[in-house]
């Protein structure tokens, strides 16, 4: 009995030593990155426009016109160019000091309101500051454009980022004649979302003539596209 025992528990030890030498087959594997990129024109522009209080009698410093008077103005305009108020936002509000002469009258502290509004097109811009004191105005320039389907947008650009690295890889594999297997691993190495900026010199308020009809000539020269990139590595099974 003894000696079976010993039997058995010999044929156990070799038996689990034979299974731990025994190496795994590899897994045959084929890595690849998918890429994609889109670029549309961007349909959100955004405003910057920056008020500043004056004196209707600047030598004397008399009859200053306010930066509220300025900004009710400001929101007039807005509403009439059927534009919703909420798409005026405040940006930040600053201050300076004016004098007037050689000896300096005792300096006026006057205050300067910037202003961001959001537009869906440009032609609008020609009526915004049309009840406006044009003295009242420092500066208004375009800042930044964006689109405005940019989540969908992203997605789909990662979509057929995979479908790339499927299609790269099916043909890589089937150039050797085996086939294309399931999915191991998904990474994603870049997810990128792109829009053109704009400094105010570089990009001055575009005043677009008026026209009889609702459209408003528009001019020859494009914005730079918004631009969507993604780059997807993918592990793919080989059969």
């Amino acid at each position: 009995m003894k000696n079976i025992l010993l039997l058995a528990a010999s044929f156990i030890f070799s038996t689990a030593t034979f299974a731990q030498t025994v190496e795994k087959e590899p897994v045959r594997k084929i890595e690849v990155t998918g890429t994609s990129e889109v670029e549309v024109d961007p349909d959100e522009f955004y405003l910057t426009v920056s008020l500043k209080e004056f004196y209707k009698d600047e030598k004397n410093q008399k009859d200053k016109v306010t930066i509220d008077i300025l900004e009710k103005q400001l929101i007039q305009s807005v509403q009439g160019a059927g534009l919703p108020k909420d798409a005026l936002t405040i940006q930040g509000i600053t201050g300076y000091q004016n004098s007037i002469g050689k000896k300096k009258n005792p300096a006026q502290f006057l205050e300067s309101k910037q202003y961001q509004l959001k537009l869906a097109k440009l032609y609008d811009v020609d009526n915004l500051l049309s009840k406006v004191d044009s003295r009242g105005v420092a500066n208004t320039y375009i800042s930044r454009v964006d689109y405005s389907k940019k989540e969908q947008l992203r997605k789909d650009v990662k979509i057929k980022a995979l479908q790339n690295a499927k299609e790269k890889a099916a043909y890589l594999v089937e150039s050797l004649g085996d086939k294309l297997g399931e999915v191991l691993e998904i990474h994603e190495i870049e997810d990128s979302y792109n829009t053109p900026m704009y400094q105010m010199a570089q990009m001055p308020m575009m005043r677009m003539a008026k026209a009889e009809s609702a459209d408003v000539a528009q001019s020859d020269l494009e914005f730079q596209k918004v631009k969507f990139t993604s780059r997807i590595q993918v592990i793919f099974r080989i059969k």
